[in-house]
């Protein structure tokens, strides 16, 4: 079905506008009323081609997605008809889709936009176009116009102007869809602006602190391009140009330098086996317009363009399509840096689940095999406690493996815990050591520990900056040849105490040190691995040391020259408050203790080690059961798993609280969930103490005990 506004007067546009859905033909219409132009609108890519056949159109509007012909298959046999080959066609879709971009680009879009859209930007885009069509048709019409000759050739002039203004832009935009490179996209791009642009074109890319990281030019002399795309860059030495590029770049505006530069112009420099050969260029240009790149809020680098005479200055329409052209180039170029980040990020996780496998198959493997040499001896034999030594170490290392892996989860997501108090320098450096010395004495290592000469005290967490000291103690244990040398300090350096941690291992190339505090990060793969690691140790010691008010800071010579790690924390004036004196060891009296765990190997257990500090135990796999066999049994302490099977242990928990018999007993919830969330839903749900899987067994006589200390006050 074709639709149409008519009754405009001669000389109006037409606009062709084909969707299937009639309520979008409505929108557009309403949007588009307000040009004054005729909209004729068509369901269909068939009844289209038969509109373009019959009359020509400023503009179509054309959806994607259509019954029959979809909106690619039209606009192929658009192109292909001599009437229709240049008609500016803008892509309207609903799906972001970059392939689809793409392909619209490639096909001669001249726009690709999403729906729902802003009316005021279509009417804007359409608007250009009509303008276009209109001035086109001026040009043609005043060719019959005797006593207008003068205006026709001015009017034919921009329309070709303008029609080929429009097809450097369709042109261009193909060219910033063909590659996700950004290096590729700005070698190509300045090629392509010349001589359109300019004499010159100049695109440099620059890295976050606004330092040049690459640059590309191009210019109009073939015999200044040819042997030298690959490795020329643009030296300017004349002081206009480098403050024009300087004042784009800082303030995000496009700058314009009109005078002459310099007496000896712009100069190239080659860089070749580290020598530098300067050739003069064969211009002195008299008018430069720099163009900032900025997309999502950032400067990405700035586009330059020079005239060479006998142009002497840029019109106000060349100076607005270059702020297009900047505008398109910026997004291609974030795209492309996008692309490569994510790209990045896909390989550096895959790396990461490598590591994972291998670091939870190392502590696995000699667990398996102590266990193996355990079955194959009698419980007398003297080798038990060396493969029970092993398990318990391994077991361990798992346990550190797991908790590291869930402070990264909790750090990224903003809910990491802080107890925060005054610390003192020396307990905190003196406990990261102790945490540390099995490894390296394991690896052989001298280890040299320096104590501030006064107390000093950090605000902070003192558990955390222990982690944070024994993870930079166990990377230097981990990554230096066994029977080396390890440094560990703390002073005063004005208002901060200054933690450092040294030794003569590995080291770390210059080009990883900007980013060994990355996620994942990890040193050269040919490097030597042995002793593993995720790659997210490093990240844990900054995301730690910055959420408590510090820095963190990395130094190395390269490559087998070892490392300097140094953390730095604000000085507090307070006390670190005194140790508490040491709990009674007074036997804990024998308890009727309660299991409720549905992994059968767990709860007998647990059930075991408990039952060895003197308790009574029993264990149950489910909460109807627990519920049953509490009145009779009268446990005076609940160990319930969380996520038991149909009941859950938030349940058991209230119900055991409703019970007369267990109102009183101490409920300690043993859970694979360690969020700080979830230790108020158990607190909330009635549990007395919240502990994390696997349970250390000494922790938990240690909560009995206090449990029975408080009730003794009470």
């Amino acid at each position: 079905m074709v639709e149409a506004v008519t009754d405009h007067p001669p000389g109006s546009a037409a606009i062709l506008a084909v969707d299937d859905r009639p309520d979008k033909i409505l929108v557009l219409r309403t949007v588009l009323e307000e040009l004054g132009q005729e909209v004729v609108s068509v369901s269909s890519g068939q009844e289209a081609l038969k509109e373009i056949l019959e009359r020509d159109f400023a503009v179509i509007l054309l959806d994607i997605n259509m019954p029959g012909l979809d909106g690619f298959e039209t606009a192929e046999l658009i192109r292909k008809r001599k009437r229709s080959a240049h008609t500016p066609i803008i892509f309207m879709t609903a799906y972001a889709d970059e392939m689809h971009a793409i392909r619209a680009y490639k096909l001669g879009a001249v726009d690709f936009i999403l729906t729902p859209f802003a009316p005021e930007v279509l009417r804007a885009k359409v608007r250009v176009f009509v303008e276009l069509h209109l001035m086109a048709e001026a040009v043609r019409n005043a060719a019959d116009q005797r006593v207008a000759l003068a205006r026709e050739q001015a009017l034919r002039g921009a329309a070709e102007e303008a029609v080929r203004r429009s097809a450097f832009l369709a042109e261009g935009g193909r060219l910033l869809a063909s590659s996700l490179e950004a290096e590729m996209l700005a070698r190509d791009f300045v090629h392509f602006a010349v001589p359109y642009l300019g004499s010159l074109a100049l695109l440099a890319l620059v890295d976050d602190q606004g330092r040049i990281m690459r640059t590309e030019v191009a210019w109009s002399d073939p015999e200044m391009t040819t042997g030298r795309k690959a490795r020329s860059v643009l030296r300017v030495l004349d002081a206009p140009f480098e403050e024009t590029i300087a004042r784009a770049l800082e303030s995000g505006k496009s700058e314009v330098a009109t005078t002459a530069i310099g007496e000896d112009g712009l100069h190239i420099e080659r860089i070749e086996g580290g020598t530098q050969e300067a050739l003069a260029m064969s211009f002195r240009p008299q008018a430069i317009v720099v163009h900032p790149l900025r997309a999502r809020g950032r400067t990405l680098g700035a586009l330059a363009i020079a005239l060479a005479p006998p142009r002497a200055r840029f019109s106000a329409a060349e100076l607005a399509l270059g702020d297009d052209i900047a505008g398109r180039v910026a997004i291609a170029i974030d795209n492309a840096m996008l692309y490569r980040q994510v790209r990045d990020n896909d390989r550096r996780k895959d790396e990461f689940l490598a590591m994972l496998a291998h670091e939870l198959r190392s502590p696995l493997a000699p667990i398996r095999n102590a266990i193996e040499v355990m079955r194959a001896m009698g419980p007398s034999e003297e080798r038990w406690p060396w493969a029970r030594d092993i398990i318990d170490r391994q077991s361990k290392q798992l346990v550190r493996l797991v908790d590291d892996l869930l402070d990264v989860s909790r750090i990224t997501s903003g809910k990491i815990q802080l107890r925060t108090e005054d610390v003192d320098v020396a307990s905190v450096l003196q406990s990261a050591v102790e945490t540390s010395r099995p490894l390296i004495e394991e690896r052989r290592h001298e280890l040299a520990m320096t104590l501030p000469d006064r107390p000093l005290a950090v605000r902070g967490d003192a558990a955390r900056i222990a982690q944070t000291l024994a993870n930079l103690l166990n990377n230097a244990a981990k990554y230096t040849s066994p029977g080396g040398r390890i440094a560990v300090s703390a002073g005063a350096e004005g208002n901060e105490v200054v933690f450092k941690v040294s030794d003569t291992g590995l080291g770390i190339p210059a080009p990883m040190l900007d980013g060994i505090f990355d996620l994942f990060s990890q040193l050269d793969h040919s490097l030597d691995r042995s002793q593993g690691g995720l790659g997210i140790g490093l990240t844990l010691v900054k995301r730690l040391v910055e959420a408590q008010g510090g820095t963190v800071g990395a130094k190395s010579e390269g490559l087998n020259c070892g490392s300097e790690f140094s953390i730095r924390l604000p000085l507090s004036a307070g006390v670190p408050r005194a140790q508490q004196a040491s709990k009674s060891s007074a036997p804990t009296p024998r308890r009727r203790i309660l299991v409720v765990e549905d992994h059968a190997d767990t709860a007998q257990t647990l059930a075991t080690l408990v039952a060895l500090d003197g308790h009574e135990v029993r264990a149950v796999h489910d909460g109807p059961a627990a519920l049953e066999m509490a009145p009779g049994y009268l446990p005076e302490v609940i160990l319930i798993d969380i996520g038991l099977p149909g009941m859950d242990g938030f349940e058991v928990a209230r119900r055991m609280r409703a019970l007369a018999q267990t109102r009183a007993s101490l409920l300690v919830a043993v859970t694979g969930y360690g969020q700080e969330r979830d230790r108020r839903m158990a607190l909330a749900a009635g549990f007395d103490e919240h502990l994390v899987k696997p349970v250390n067994v000494q922790a938990l006589c240690a909560v009995i005990r206090e449990k029975r200390h408080a009730a003794e006050v009470t």
